[in-house]
């Protein structure tokens, strides 16, 4: 395996750090991952070593903000300041790779970015995974907590409202350690910035999701406590792809690639890869 860095000019300034998993061989597929809120490209090992020894190419970015990109943390000022950079990067990508297929791989918010980026750029790709996706407005937000959100977003935008529970992501404890001690990480509260452009996000899938119609699968772990798990099945119905698979994983917790029981993910959502790599 090669691995390989560098930095790019995002939004505002800011450098976009960005890195990528390399096999010794001939890359049959390309992978390009969308991480999660407060989290950053670093935390995928299971599935950057499932898949590069299996000659997929891994790539990844730190959304503004996140892990080693500049940026205040956990803030923008509108969403597209996350879809602007992964446009800029799958430009770069597909530059390098101009006939190699290339997938995406979006996990929770992340997965919320590769949808909504799917809505507003015409791309060349063999097809996308949504790893449970928080594609949903949760079912506690009532119609006054949004309101309330938008206008802190307004007043006090940096204002912290409410922190990731870690507890949530993997049933393994040494997992939930991890990603603790990860001092990429950030364990405060997101912004209120962030939230109010997450919810018209959010929102947006709920009404334009049918737009998308890559082949597409869906990951989600059935007792997911991070994120919805029925924006899983939400997104599923309302996307007009064709070629589209929901798998739900009883039992698991939101990070299925981090799970004890990964292997048997990854094994799945390689399968897939594979029956898509060569469409």
């Amino acid at each position: 395996m090669r691995h390989q860095d560098g930095t790019f000019p995002g939004v505002a300034g800011a450098r976009i750090y960005h890195q990528s998993w390399l096999p010794d061989g001939t890359a049959k597929a390309g992978i390009l991952l969308v991480h999660g809120l407060a989290e950053h490209s670093g935390r995928y090992s299971n599935l950057v070593n499932h898949m590069v020894a299996r000659d997929y190419a891994v790539y990844g970015l730190d959304h503004i903000g996140h892990g080693k990109s500049e940026g205040t943390r956990v803030y923008v000022g509108e969403f597209a300041d996350y879809t602007d950079v992964l446009d800029s990067y799958v430009k770069q990508v597909r530059a390098t790779h101009p006939n190699m297929p290339i997938f995406l791989y979006g996990h929770s918010i992340g997965a919320l970015i590769a949808a909504v980026f799917l809505l507003d750029y015409p791309v060349d790709l063999a097809g996308v995974v949504f790893s449970g996706p928080c594609v949903k407005v949760p079912a506690n937000v009532s119609a006054v907590t949004v309101l309330l959100a938008k206008i802190l977003s307004h007043v006090v935008p940096k204002l912290g409202l409410s922190a990731i529970d870690a507890s949530g992501i993997s049933c393994d404890p040494a997992q939930v350690q991890a990603y603790i001690d990860d001092p990429l990480v950030y364990c405060g509260k997101t912004t209120a910035r962030l939230a109010s452009e997450l919810l018209k996000a959010m929102r947006r899938i709920s009404d334009e999701a049918a737009a998308i119609t890559l082949p597409t699968l869906i990951v989600q772990g059935g007792a997911d406590t991070v994120v919805d798990p029925d924006g899983a099945q939400m997104l599923h119905s309302a996307i007009n792809s064709r070629d589209k698979t929901l798998k739900i994983y009883d039992g698991f917790y939101h990070e299925v690639h981090n799970e004890p029981e990964h292997a048997q993910v990854l094994a799945d959502i390689s399968a897939w890869l594979d029956a898509h790599a060569g469409a």
